[in-house]
């Protein structure tokens, strides 16, 4: 089975006995209040889906990652992981050697070692990870509304976070490495997402199912933009349509715990050496990846990985480029497979989908299949 990222899977829970020597510990160190994204960093962080990564990155790492899209140490790593807090927190971290994590309800996830606290520049991260300095950009929104200082080291984890969702399917990277596994599969193709899956989708889940044994579908259930279908919506559509029409004994289904960047590119290759720490060896890169408004070409998420040696990444990337129904054709294709002129092509924008699924009113078939209009319908006339 494929190397993790940086050649060990790591594990930050803690057994016990000091799970419970280090609660007991929490209730006199600082605290910090994580949000939702943090909450997933952290979740991500412990169970090794971001190896090789042990905690909050340090200044060092911080910057070699946001200048280089690499660790400090060499080993390619495309987004900064960090956990920002305000001054007022900052001056009271000064004196510690530790500090307690929470969720905003008070639950104790982890102690995370202070070793650095340090300030960044907020702009160069903007522009350096997100190819832009825009506050309307999501991810810039956040970089900007956050604090100014990072704390920076090593995570404990001693409490997974509450979650009431999608349990069967939440499957750290050592449980789906043991899955692909029991399974015989040796080549696992990783498709990422955070939208319903319609036919374009699916064809290029098939196509790239037909190289290898296996297929995760991996839809991402972190934190996204107010306007995207929520995922609780999201993975109804995936279970009816993969009840119907993908091959069960070749297909499995499992949550990405992690937040949306909408960093694009950057985005691509994270998403990328995230899946090889699950077990995967190919990944699924399509049109705009991870990509929001205009901010990125339509295929600079693809062109990104050239940056980059077969070895640095080891994982193998397919590229794919915008599928369409063709009427002319009687199929799926792309401009790689088609030969006729776009009024042949059955190609609706995300804006009208929604509009039409709002109205109760299913898109054409060649677009989405039936099933998953009447789930995507239901859901959002009642959301």
């Amino acid at each position: 089975m494929i190397k993790p990222h940086g050649g060990t899977l790591i594990n930050r829970y803690v057994e016990e006995p000091e799970r419970s020597s280090l609660i007991e510990k929490a209730a006199n160190l600082p605290e910090i209040i994580l949000d939702d994204k943090n909450i997933s960093d952290l979740e991500m962080i412990s169970s090794g889906a971001m190896s090789p990564l042990t905690g909050f990155l340090k200044k060092d790492d911080y910057q070699s990652v946001v200048e280089t899209m690499h660790l400090a140490n060499g080993v390619v790593w495309s987004i900064p992981i960090t956990l920002a807090v305000g001054e007022q927190k900052a001056n009271e971290l000064k004196s510690a050697e530790q500090a307690a994590l929470y969720d905003d309800a008070g639950h104790l996830l982890a102690v995370m070692d202070v070793e650095e606290i340090y300030t960044y520049d907020k702009e160069n991260e903007a522009e350096k990870v997100y190819r832009t300095k825009d506050g309307e950009h999501p991810g810039v929104s956040y970089v900007y509304a956050q604090g100014d200082f990072l704390v920076g080291g090593k995570i404990y984890m001693l409490n997974k976070p509450n979650h009431s969702d999608f349990l069967e399917f939440r499957l750290d990277p050592a449980q789906t490495r043991a899955k692909f596994e029991e399974n015989g599969w040796e080549t696992i193709v990783a498709f990422q997402t955070r939208n319903p899956i319609h036919r374009a989708h699916e064809y290029l889940q098939k196509c790239a199912l037909e190289i290898v044994d296996g297929l995760l579908i991996h839809p991402l259930v972190g934190r996204t933009k107010s306007d995207d279908i929520s995922a609780e919506i999201r993975m109804k559509s995936y279970l009816v349509l993969m009840e119907k029409y993908y091959p069960s004994n070749r297909t499995m289904l499992s949550v990405f715990p992690a937040a949306m960047r909408y960093a694009g590119p950057r985005e691509a290759i994270f998403h990328a050496l995230v899946r090889k720490n699950y077990g995967c060896t190919h990944f699924i890169v399509g049109r705009d990846h991870a990509g929001v408004g205009n901010y990125y070409g339509t295929y600079d998420a693809q062109h990104i990985f050239k940056e980059f040696t077969r070895e640095e990444l080891d994982i193998t990337p397919l590229f794919f480029e915008h599928a369409f129904y063709c009427k002319e054709c009687g199929n799926m294709a792309s401009a790689k497979t088609c030969p006729h002129d776009g009024s042949a092509h059955v190609f609706l924008s995300g804006t009208k989908v929604r509009e039409m699924l709002r109205r109760g009113e299913r898109p054409p078939v060649e677009f989405s299949r039936p099933e998953v209009a009447d789930v995507l319908i239901e859901g959002m006339q009642n959301s």
